[in-house]
């Protein structure tokens, strides 16, 4: 099992950057679909999970070949790309999981809790209006670059593994 959350202060400081977090953790995991498709075959499993301060990656599965997969979703990170094509339907299918949540009364409920509770947190409210305001491929592409330069990095790793 290995789980890094990689984070960035640069996410929680306006719902636009919150909202192009999003895209870019869905764009990479659409972009990962084809190249771990061998690995998932063979029982390896990872998830990308976008996190309120970060990007959240888990790996498991049988160790010998856990460092090629966890190579493998690094690589595409640090190489990330995407086409215009890729960036529309992204930003559409976040459209729709935006809106499915604000119509949810016990998650809208959920939302505004936390956001009384917690301190420079965005509502959901404020996310989907950004999407809906729209976002340029130019945004996210200067967003992901200023996310990859402030970075910090947490790491677990469990089981046989050696140091």
């Amino acid at each position: 099992y290995v789980r890094f959350h990689l984070i960035s202060p640069l996410i929680q400081q306006s719902a636009e950057n919150i909202v192009l977090f999003d895209t870019f953790v869905n764009i990479l995991s659409h972009n990962l679909g084809e190249p771990a498709y061998e690995a998932d075959v063979a029982q390896l499993e990872y998830k990308l999970v976008a996190g309120e301060h970060g990007l959240v990656i888990r790996v498991k599965g049988f160790n010998h070949k856990l460092p090629l997969l966890f190579q493998l979703i690094i690589d595409y990170l640090s190489n990330f790309s995407f086409t215009p094509a890729v960036f529309e339907m992204i930003t559409e299918q976040l459209k729709k999981t935006y809106f499915n949540i604000l119509i949810k009364p016990e998650t809208l409920a959920k939302d505004v809790r936390l956001l009384i509770l917690e301190h420079g947190r965005w509502s959901m409210i404020d996310k989907y209006q950004t999407l809906m305001k729209g976002l340029s491929v130019e945004s996210l592409a200067s967003f992901v670059k200023a996310f990859k330069s402030q970075l910090f990095v947490e790491g677990l790793v469990q089981g046989n593994f050696t140091s």
